[in-house]
């Protein structure tokens, strides 16, 4: 079987050039010149002389005969939040050192929304700002450290994540603050109500810190936004974090806060999760509810934590995940499971290697994934051969299909109102016009065979490896802060690994495995069977003990 995925070569716009790009492709004329070429740079044309022939699978969701009939139970998360961690290197803090801290009475909640006020801004007032949480109520913010304080002082926490600060993306709802998607006019008014994920991390005591920037209506995968500011890596402030959840992996790898909330519809929790040398995952496809998330991109969308270590990465996702009356999708799945998270090692599990994909990255992340899963074979896991045919296929049916969705979700606005997006959004939302509903039904009838073609290569395998992404953070050019960019040779890198597990819905994690030599954190990825996120979580907390980690240059330690 031949290797399939190629490198994308296409020229690099920004700045004036991109001004005036956008505006020529949104024109009739210009339009119908630039965006054959376009589609020919991306693949599309190719794949358009593609036959194909299986019933489409319009959602990757895949059901089981025995559904579960609620969330984790408090004594589960009291039992993830009680495992131990055993970090080598710098230590980020955890929510369990925020509850060992209130138990011994070294601060309380209420001391800690302050702590974390005055971070948030320090943050946004540097020379180069981080720019991580945009939206950000102090008086808010205290009013729940005094609540979780008072809870703390009789001696009746929620749990393990009370008093625990907590970002969410501004792509979900919270209640009293503007869910603008990373745009300049959605969210005039303040939500109402939580989304539903939000409103299980309140109701579990969790501090909820405010709005986490993100790549404007998530159709970006590197964290620049011309309206809120790009978000800077705190690894490297010349640095971006990724995207589209790009505050949420910078604020917790600023130490904002030890877990955020993201969503992931080509790789938006795990790419950031890489690029800042945190631990993200994308559930199972309908493992986490939608309810109260912005609808962008329907059939490959997931909402997710990222944290700044696998265990408090399971604690998140346990807190997060179940079934939701509210939304159907959340209703198909099996309960829960957390049976392989405190495993000691990874006997008897197979990890599967496409070769020829595991090394299309650039050299240091191919040497650090290498140098991991050596690790991961020494703590009793085996490394087998597997081979994933079609894609390329899936890489262009990804794209047709996310950004077809986001494009039709905006079909209300875009005649009148597309110059209110940023200029590299309207350059992907006049590409994505173009699409036909013959392209959108050729990639549902791949998804389907994409979907026997990763279910068969996990019979031979528990997880196939990768790495997260193809390079490290792109450097933050000074053409792109205040209009930003298009780059798809550099797009079409950083996506490589990730689209594959949104389209087929699959689970995936991604966790840190080192640095190169400029200190960009590197990620690796591990993609497993539908509902199996425990054993994913096995394999972070395993690798967690391998890797010495090194301290962002940007770092606020809230506890202290």
């Amino acid at each position: 079987m031949a290797y399939d995925l190629k490198s994308v070569k296409a020229p690099r716009l920004a700045g004036l050039g991109l001004r005036i790009f956008a505006n020529l492709i949104e024109w009739g004329f210009p339009g119908k010149l630039i965006i054959p070429q376009l589609l020919r740079d991306a693949g599309v044309t190719a794949f358009r002389r593609k036959a194909s022939n299986e019933v489409p699978t319009l959602k990757p969701l895949v059901e089981v005969s025995v559904r579960t009939s609620g969330a984790a139970s408090k004594a589960e998360l009291k039992r993830i939040g009680a495992l131990k961690a055993k970090p080598v290197g710098f230590r980020f803090p955890t929510a369990s050192d925020y509850v060992s801290a209130y138990k011994k009475g070294r601060t309380n909640p209420e001391d800690v929304a302050r702590a974390v006020s005055s971070a948030i801004r320090l943050s946004n007032d540097e020379a180069l700002p981080l720019r991580a949480i945009i939206q950000h109520d102090p008086d808010d913010l205290l009013a729940q450290g005094r609540a979780s304080a008072a809870r703390w002082r009789r001696g009746k926490p929620l749990g393990p994540l009370d008093g625990v600060p907590i970002s969410i993306k501004d792509e979900l709802d919270q209640l009293g603050y503007r869910t603008t998607v990373g745009t300049r006019f959605l969210g005039t008014q303040p939500a109402i109500a939580d989304a539903t994920p939000v409103r299980m991390l309140r109701e579990a005591g969790a501090l909820l810190i405010g709005k986490a920037n993100m790549h404007e209506i998530g159709i970006g995968v590197t964290g620049l936004n011309p309206h809120h500011g790009a978000a800077r890596n705190p690894y490297h402030t010349d640095y971006l974090t990724g995207g589209s959840s790009s505050g949420s992996g910078g604020s917790v790898a600023a130490g904002l806060c030890p877990i955020s909330i993201g969503a992931d519809g080509g790789g938006s929790i795990r790419i950031p999760a890489a690029f800042c040398g945190v631990y993200g995952i994308k559930a199972t496809f309908g493992r986490v509810s939608e309810t109260g998330a912005a609808p962008l991109c329907w059939s490959v969308a997931h909402v997710g934590p990222l944290a700044g270590t696998a265990r408090d990465l399971a604690l998140g996702y346990a807190a997060v995940a179940g079934p939701d009356p509210l939304d159907p999708t959340s209703l198909a799945q099996p309960p829960l499971s957390f049976a392989h998270v405190n495993k000691k090692d990874l006997k008897g599990l197979r990890l599967g290697v496409y070769e020829p994909w595991f090394k299309h990255a650039s050299a240091p992340i191919v040497t650090a994934c290498e140098d991991m899963l050596g690790r991961l074979k020494k703590r009793g896991a085996r490394v087998v051969s597997i081979e994933l045919p079609d894609l390329e296929e899936i890489r262009v049916s990804h794209v047709i299909t996310i950004s077809s969705e986001m494009a039709h979700s905006f079909d209300d606005r875009y005649p009148t109102g597309r110059r209110a997006f940023g200029h590299d959004v309207r350059v992907n939302l006049a590409l994505a016009r173009s699409f036909t509903s013959r392209d959108y039904i050729h990639a549902q009838r791949v998804r389907t065979r994409a979907m026997e073609n990763f279910a068969r290569a996990l019979e031979r395998c528990d997880a196939i490896m990768t790495p997260t992404t193809g390079v490290v953070a792109p450097l933050l050019k000074p053409d792109a802060g205040s209009v930003g960019e298009t780059d798809l040779t550099t797009l079409t890198e950083i996506m490589r690994f990730v689209v594959a597990a949104n389209f087929t819905g699959n689970p995936a994690v991604s966790f840190p495995v080192g640095y190169d030599s400029a200190g960009l954190p590197i990620g690796m990825q591990a993609m497993g069977r539908h509902w199996e996120e425990d054993l994913l979580l096995r394999i972070a907390m395993i690798s967690e003990q391998e890797l010495h980690r090194r301290a962002p240059n940007s770092f606020f330690d809230i506890i202290k």
